[in-house]
């Protein structure tokens, strides 16, 4: 399970936003100075994302809450939306190179139609999972002072 420190920021019906900023896991990371995402995390000043989750731990605005993916679903998920998209695009440009024995313009069209049509796939798989690539909310943290009062 992947975890990450929120805070929540509003409710909505039986769903909560949560406010994560992206930085706790550059400073664990062995692979810190040369990986791609710590360079974009500091031109971004470790901006912060907003993420909508069902609110399954009773959390309220202002909460400290953890929040959790699986590992697996993470991978399904950039399957989904990083190779699908590539496999279709490299796949129909292929088949439009074949098809009009070698024509450059054929090939690109093609690979236009399978980009698009791996996104539009993409999207189909990700709406039958039923969310199982959303993250959860796990706890809320409490703090030992605040529940003493």
């Amino acid at each position: 399970m992947i975890t990450e420190n929120g805070t929540v920021i509003a409710l909505k019906e039986d769903r909560v936003w949560v406010q994560t900023i992206r930085q706790s896991a550059c400073e664990s990371c062995s692979a810190r100075s040369g990986c791609g995402q710590r360079v974009l995390a500091s031109a971004t000043g470790g901006r912060a994302n907003q993420v909508l989750v069902e609110n399954t731990v009773r959390a309220q605005v202002g909460d400290e809450v953890t929040l959790g993916i699986d590992e697996q679903a993470l991978l399904g998920a950039s399957l989904i939306v990083y190779a699908l998209p590539l496999l279709l695009m490299v796949l129909a440009s292929i088949v439009g190179h074949r098809l009009s024995d070698g024509a450059d313009s054929w090939a690109m069209l093609g690979a236009l139609v399978g980009l698009a049509a791996g996104f539009l796939v993409g999207r189909w798989l990700q709406a039958r999972q039923d969310g199982r690539y959303e993250p959860r909310l796990l706890r809320v943290n409490r703090i030992a002072s605040d529940t003493c009062i």
